[in-house]
């Protein structure tokens, strides 16, 4: 079946309030994991998970950085309104560049208590950083279907709009925690290795590690590399549409240093591990990456992206990535960049085959999601196995939930 013909409706199950986690455990690395290994179910803990994991291998983590994308303007009648800022527009280069901005920026938004916004009105907040007090302004640009094109801009010119974000902004929660963000969360919603500022929502598999984990993993010359994926808010856009051909993939920005690619291309698949579905999109991005150069046959120095359906439809499938990272390194060699920085839109669906790993740490996902489609695409029919028996184990479900190990790796 191509993937364009899933039903997300055999993608779902019932998943109760009480079994979402609306606040982290108070130790990270306490939270229980579920191994799936060779067929096999167990239960363990994510302090534990070096034992599970083969030694003198690679882990791969998003290192990713949450923004304070929250901003809570309030009219003078009183009426508050929320602009939830999701992502730059495409006029500037990438995440990074956008949110070094100095004075204003043009974003796509989501905005609460729209309908109290009248055409024409500025709405202001009062910004404070580092003994500077200034005028945050945000003007209604565009709307959009699904979302608002909003022009902010500030008064104080030396504040870059990350900056001003820090100063006047609030960390997103996901929707299905019922709760206002408390100050804990500024903490737990990040990951320790967390660098790379451009996420709106965490790489949620990588909350549960610690320092102590990450020793555990170096006692076995489990060797970690970063990578980066910014998490937009489409990764918690529930499919709608009947089949998967009439859902959008959200494009997500990825950045990747060339030796990372050198490390992979040199590590058997067996020995790698990835950490997220944000982490597993961006190494199997890479191998379609790889492929499209091979097969445009282009000198073009524009980085390659990758659309929703040319891995399914358009592009070769007998390329081994032995082949394939290759031909990306040579490529970024050629035209002397040290990281390979381009927008995502690769959906993972039943059907795909994984080409640079077999092992994902990951939470438990949201029933009818492209994050669900992804688990069942490595693990196939026995997603329900694992699932029914999380449920039954009481394990605790989301972002701020227990998580699993996933092993597609032939025994």
């Amino acid at each position: 079946m191509h993937p364009r013909e899933i039903s997300i409706h055999n993608y779902t199950y019932s998943l109760p309030d009480h079994r979402i986690a609306h606040h982290p455990l108070a130790e990270r690395d306490q939270s229980k994991l579920l191994v799936y290994q060779g067929g096999k179910i167990t239960d363990d803990q994510y302090s534990h998970l070096a034992s599970c994991l083969p030694g003198d291998s690679l882990i791969l983590f998003n290192n990713t950085k949450v923004v304070e994308a929250r901003l809570l303007f309030q009219k003078s009648s009183g009426a508050h309104i929320e602009i939830f800022c999701l992502a730059p527009l495409e006029q500037y280069a990438d995440i990074t560049t956008a949110l070094q901005t100095r004075q204003e920026v043009l974003w796509q938004c989501l905005v609460g208590g729209a309908s109290k916004w009248k055409p024409g009105q500025v709405l202001e907040k009062e910004i404070h950083w580092q003994g500077q007090t200034g005028i945050l302004s945000a003007h209604f640009a565009e709307k959009k279907p699904d979302s608002f094109i909003i022009r902010l801009s500030w008064d104080l010119p030396a504040l870059s709009f990350a900056e001003v974000l820090h100063a006047a902004g609030a960390i997103p929660l996901p929707p299905y925690i019922k709760r206002k963000a408390e100050l804990d969360d500024a903490n737990r919603y990040q990951t320790i290795y967390a660098k790379e500022e451009g996420s709106v929502a965490a790489p949620t598999a990588g909350l549960h590690f610690t320092e102590s984990l990450m020793q555990s993993l170096q006692q076995k010359n489990i060797q970690p590399g970063y990578l980066t994926l910014h998490v937009g808010a489409g990764t918690f856009k529930p499919v709608s549409a009947d089949t998967m051909d009439g859902h959008l993939m959200h494009a997500e920005w990825m950045d990747v240093p060339i030796d990372l690619i050198r490390q992979i291309q040199s590590t058997p698949i067996e020995k790698i591990t990835t950490v997220g579905t944000t982490s597993m999109r961006t190494l199997e991005s890479l191998y379609w990456l790889g492929v499209k150069i091979i097969s445009a046959k282009t000198d073009s120095a524009v980085p390659p992206t990758l659309d929703q359906w040319e891995i399914y439809d358009t592009l070769p499938q007998d390329i081994p990535a032995a082949e394939a990272l290759p031909a990306l390194i040579k490529w970024m060699g050629k035209n002397k960049l040290n990281r390979l920085v381009t927008p995502t839109r690769l959906l993972i669906a039943p059907g795909y085959t994984f080409r640079c790993c077999r092992r994902l740490v990951t939470n438990f996902h949201q029933p009818a999601s492209t994050l669900l489609l992804l688990v069942a695409a490595l693990t196939g029919d026995a997603w329900k196995q694992i699932y029914t028996h999380a449920l039954a184990g009481e394990y605790r479900f989301l972002s701020y939930g227990d998580g699993c190990l996933l092993d597609a790796n032939p025994l």
